[in-house]
């Protein structure tokens, strides 16, 4: 959700034709599954972003390494996508592809993504018991969280979709007392 907007500007229509695609083709279900799977392993794996994204590193290097790496793992449509960013030096969009083609498979599909902070990892009854509620107010016909957790907070957690940041943090809950407790002492 949150990436680099120049990057996602030029990512949208690398991401837009793999999606036309893949509908006209009747493989978006094949593509779409290869994403999810490869942005958890470019999550996982730092070394192999970092190469990709590396401007020293030639273009048949970058190539290799992914024939190497994916090219027995991933559909072929999704593997030629992949040597088309190679050969356009756009590989290091990867990232951005991905968000922005998932985020198209959402929307056509009215699977809503949203961010949530908490303090504390979420027990499967707590995420299960959110996503209902998150469907209930956004009237989306599957919800896809996408949790940080950030200790920081002390406690609660911190819901963020496109349009609205709702905050039951017991930080924030903290900073409005400390911002009451200033207005009503000033002398």
């Amino acid at each position: 959700m949150s990436a680099n907007p120049l990057a996602s500007k030029i990512a949208a229509p690398y991401a837009r034709a793999l999606f036309d695609f893949s509908v006209d083709k009747n493989i978006m279900h094949q593509i779409t599954a290869d994403f999810q799977n490869l942005e958890i392993f470019l999550d996982e794996s730092s070394e192999l972003t970092d190469y990709l994204n590396n401007p020293l590193v030639t273009q048949a290097a970058k190539g290799e390494v992914l024939t190497k790496t994916l090219k027995s793992q991933v559909n072929s449509e999704t593997f030629k996508f992949l040597m088309v960013l190679v050969d356009r030096d756009r590989i290091n969009l990867l990232k951005s592809v991905i968000t922005n083609y998932l985020e198209l498979v959402y929307e056509t599909a009215s699977i809503k993504t949203i961010e949530v902070v908490t303090a504390v990892e979420f027990s499967n009854a707590q995420k299960n018991t959110l996503i209902q509620k998150l469907k209930e107010l956004t009237n989306a016909r599957e919800i896809k969280l996408a949790i940080t957790v950030d200790p920081n907070l002390i406690g609660g957690f911190l819901i963020k979709t496109e349009s609205k940041v709702i905050d039951f943090t017991i930080k924030n809950q903290l900073q409005q007392l400390a911002k009451h407790l200033d207005s009503v002492l000033e002398i």
